[in-house]
Formats: C-alpha cells, sequence, structure tokens
C-alpha cells in the first residue's frame, strides 16, 4: 500500500537528515491520519484510492504555493517546493492515456455521459483525469 512505502521512505528521510523530504513525509502522514479517521467513523478501510486521491490535492497545493513563491523570487522554497512535488508525484500510479480512456469507452454498452463517467470513478478512480475521460467521450 502507498501509505506504507511512505511510512519506510519518511524512517529513510530521517536517517538521512533529508528536511526537505521530511517536511512533506510528515505533511502527507498527517492527512493519511485525518482520512483514516474520517474513513472510521464510517466504518470504512484508507484505501490506495483515497491515497491516490490525498497525493493528487498535495500536489495542487504544492504547485500553487510554488507559484506563490515565484512571484515574489524566493528561489530556494521554489526549488525546495519543487523537490517535494517530484517526491509525491513517485507515489501517483501511471495515469491513463486518451487512446486507453477510448478503449475502454468502446468496450462499454452503454456510452451515455453519466454511465461512463460512473464506470470510471468506479473502476479507474485515481488512475485517469476525469476530464480526460469526458474529452475523450464527447470527442466519440
Amino acid at each position: 500500500m502507498i501509505l506504507d512505502e511512505i511510512k519506510k521512505a519518511n524512517v529513510m528521510s530521517i536517517k538521512e537528515k533529508d528536511s526537505v523530504a521530511r517536511s512533506i513525509y510528515s505533511v502527507l502522514l498527517n492527512k493519511f491520519m485525518l482520512e483514516n479517521i474520517k474513513k472510521r467513523e464510517q466504518k470504512l478501510e484508507l484505501t490506495d484510492v483515497d491515497a491516490v486521491q490525498i497525493l493528487q490535492k498535495t500536489i495542487k497545493e504544492l504547485s500553487e504555493e510554488l507559484e506563490n513563491y515565484k512571484k515574489v523570487n524566493n528561489t530556494e522554497e521554489v526549488n525546495n517546493i519543487s523537490k517535494q512535488i517530484e517526491i509525491v508525484k513517485k507515489y501517483l500510479p501511471k495515469m491513463m492515456d486518451s487512446e486507453e480512456i477510448k478503449n475502454i469507452i468502446l468496450g462499454l454498452d452503454d456510452k451515455s455521459i453519466p454511465a461512463v463517467m460512473k464506470h470510471f470513478k468506479a473502476n479507474y478512480a485515481g488512475k485517469c483525469d476525469m476530464r480526460l475521460v469526458q474529452e475523450v467521450l464527447k470527442s466519440l
């Protein structure tokens, strides 16, 4: 599971005294713990799909932060955040491209927008960009 890999990497970053990596791992582990608490209240388990969503949200937040530091020309923080984004991206699964999405859509019986979106959300969550699914579907 992604969470286990991040825990191991966190320990390694502590041993290597890598403060930039350590800080992003701490943020990720805190987000995972908070999500796990929410899931337990609903009597559910934290899954890799949940982990991927947390990672994607974290990358989005880091990207916004990166842009702000670029505006004020803080190159040290820009470098740190860029490194953190790369660290988080290592844990994301390979995203599906438009050709793979198109082949899956063509294999479905019901090609209506709601049915296709529901199928992808249920079976490929975290492995494809839902906007790309919608664009491919509209192009068919």
